[in-house]
C-alpha cells in the first residue's frame, strides 16, 4: 500500500498545509477528503452564510487540486464512516488531518482513530494547522491554560513558529474513489446579499491586498467602524483557506506597529482556542459564573426582536446589526458594542446573542464567538467582568462624524452631527419626520439593572 487520506476539515487550502504534505511523502498517492459532517449540521451549525463560503472554498481547492493533476472527494454522513469507507476504496494505509480544539472535533478523532486501528490504518494528526501556537504548547506552571491574555500573549510571541510549507507541486490521486458533486453557492437560499467570496484565491489575493495598503495603518485605524480598515480575513481563517502560521510570519516580516497590532488579534484567537481546549463546556456555560438571572429569549421577547432587527433606537447598535444582516460579517469594534448592549444594557443572556451571531457570521468560530460574548458579558476571561459600553460614547469615538451610522440606517442619512447619533435629542419636528424608533431602554435604568443583578449599588 502506498496511499494516504488527507480528510481536509477547517484548513481548506494547499498552501501551508502539514497534513498535506506529510501524505505527499514519498511520492505516495493520496485522496484529498472533505466530508459534510452529519453531526455538524444536527448541532445547528450549517448555517446558509458559512454553506455558502465552504462551498466557494471546496471548489477553489478542487480547482487548485485539479491544477496538480489531482481532484477533491466529497462526501456527506457521518465523518468516521466516511473517512474509513474511503480508506478502504482506495486500499489507504493511514490518514492525516489537522488537530481541532471543540469537545465534537476532539471526540469525533478519538472514534476515528480507534475505527481506522480495526482497519490497519494509522491516524496522524498534525498541530499548528488551524493554529500559530496549539492549545497546550504554551501553558502557565500553574494550570492547564492561560485564563489571562496579556501573559499569554508575551509567551505566545516567545514561541518559535514552525517555516510555512509550499503548496505541493503534483497531486497524484488513485482510481476508484468515487466522489459526490460539488455544492454550489447559488443553489443555498436565505445569503447575506453581500456575502463576501470564499476560497484560498482569493483570501490569497485579499491578504495580499492587505500587506500593501492596509497593514501599516491597523494600530491608529482598526476601531474606525466607517474607516473599514480591518483586514477582513476572519472568514478565511475560520474555514482554514490561510494558514495562521504564514499570516504571523508575513505580518512580522512586514514590520511596524500595524504589523504588531494584527499579530496581537492573531494571537488572541489562539488565546481563545487554549481556554476552548481546556473548558470545553465554555461553549455552552460560564467561563466564570457571575450566578447571573439572565433575562431569558422569552421573557425579552420584544427586546431581543429590536436587537436583531437594528431597531433598538440607539444607532450605533442598529447599524452594526444591519452590516451583520447585509454582509453575514461585522466589524469588531461593532460586535464589542451590540453584545454589550444585549447581555449588559438588556441583561438578556449572552447564549442569545452568541446563537444569532452562529446564525449569520461567515465567520462563526466557536471558540471566538462565544468566548468574545462571555468576555462582554463579564462571565469569561475579562478582568474587568463588569464594564458596560456606553453606546452613544462609543459612537461619537469611534464613529465621529455618523458615516457609518449613515451607511447602514437610510432613515437617518440627512441627520447632522451631533444629532445622528442621538436622534430622540432632535427638535420635535424634525424627530417626528423620521422613520426611526425610540430608544427601547434608558441607558441609565439598564445601568443600574446590571448592577444591582451583579449586586454592585
Amino acid at each position: 500500500m502506498n496511499v494516504s487520506v488527507v480528510l481536509f476539515t477547517a484548513d481548506l487550502r494547499l498552501h501551508d498545509h502539514p497534513p498535506l504534505r506529510a501524505a505527499l511523502d514519498g511520492s505516495r498517492q493520496v485522496v484529498p477528503l472533505f466530508v459534510r459532517d452529519r453531526a455538524v449540521d444536527a448541532a445547528g451549525f450549517a448555517a446558509p452564510n458559512r454553506l455558502a463560503f465552504l462551498a466557494d472554498s471546496l471548489r477553489d481547492l478542487d480547482a487548485g487540486l485539479r491544477e496538480r493533476g489531482g481532484r477533491l472527494v466529497l462526501r456527506s454522513g457521518d465523518l468516521v464512516d466516511e473517512v474509513c469507507k474511503a480508506a478502504g476504496e482506495a486500499d489507504a494505509d493511514e490518514v492525516h488531518l489537522a488537530a481541532d480544539v471543540s469537545a465534537h472535533a476532539r471526540r469525533r478523532e478519538e472514534r476515528l482513530r480507534a475505527a481506522l486501528e480495526t482497519q490497519g490504518v494509522r491516524l496522524h494528526v498534525h498541530d499548528a494547522v488551524t493554529a500559530a501556537v496549539d492549545p497546550g504548547a504554551v501553558v502557565p506552571s500553574s494550570s492547564d491554560h492561560f485564563a489571562v491574555f496579556t501573559p499569554y500573549f508575551r509567551h505566545w510571541s516567545q514561541r518559535r513558529l514552525r517555516t510555512p510549507l509550499r503548496a505541493p507541486g503534483r497531486v497524484r490521486v488513485p482510481d476508484g474513489v468515487g466522489s459526490q458533486e460539488l455544492p454550489l453557492r447559488g443553489d443555498l437560499p436565505g445569503l447575506s446579499p453581500a456575502l463576501a467570496e470564499g476560497g484560498e484565491t482569493q483570501g490569497r489575493r485579499r491578504f495580499a491586498a492587505w500587506l500593501r495598503s492596509g497593514i501599516a495603518a491597523y494600530e491608529d485605524r482598526h476601531d474606525d467602524l466607517a474607516g473599514d480598515a480591518t483586514s477582513r480575513l476572519s472568514p478565511h481563517l475560520h474555514f482554514g483557506t490561510l494558514s495562521p502560521v504564514e499570516l504571523v510570519h508575513r505580518a512580522r516580516r512586514a514590520g511596524g506597529p500595524g504589523a504588531e497590532a494584527f499579530v496581537r488579534q492573531l494571537a488572541w484567537r489562539d488565546f481563545h482556542r487554549q481556554v476552548l481546549a481546556a473548558r470545553p463546556r465554555a461553549a455552552h456555560a460560564d467561563y466564570r459564573t457571575k450566578h447571573d438571572r439572565w433575562r431569558s429569549e422569552r421573557t425579552a421577547r420584544e427586546d431581543v426582536e429590536a436587537w436583531r432587527a437594528g431597531r433598538t433606537g440607539y444607532p450605533i447598535v442598529d447599524a452594526a446589526m444591519r452590516q451583520l444582516r447585509h454582509e453575514g460579517w461585522m466589524h469588531n469594534r461593532g460586535r464589542l458594542l451590540t453584545a454589550s448592549f444585549l447581555a449588559k444594557t438588556l441583561y438578556v443572556d449572552w447564549r442569545v446573542g452568541a446563537r444569532h451571531f452562529l446564525e449569520l457570521l461567515v465567520d462563526g468560530d466557536v471558540a471566538n464567538n462565544q468566548l468574545n460574548w462571555q468576555w462582554m458579558a463579564g462571565t469569561g476571561t475579562d478582568s474587568r467582568p463588569n464594564r458596560v459600553l456606553n453606546p452613544v460614547t462609543q459612537a461619537k469615538r469611534y464613529d465621529p462624524d455618523g458615516a457609518y451610522v449613515r451607511r447602514w440606517l437610510p432613515e437617518l442619512r440627512d441627520v447632522a452631527v451631533p444629532g445622528i447619533h442621538e436622534p430622540w435629542k432632535l427638535p420635535g419636528p424634525v424627530r417626528a419626520a423620521l422613520d426611526y424608533p425610540d430608544p427601547i431602554v434608558e441607558l441609565s435604568a439598564g445601568l443600574d439593572r446590571f448592577r444591582r443583578a451583579r449586586e454592585r449599588r
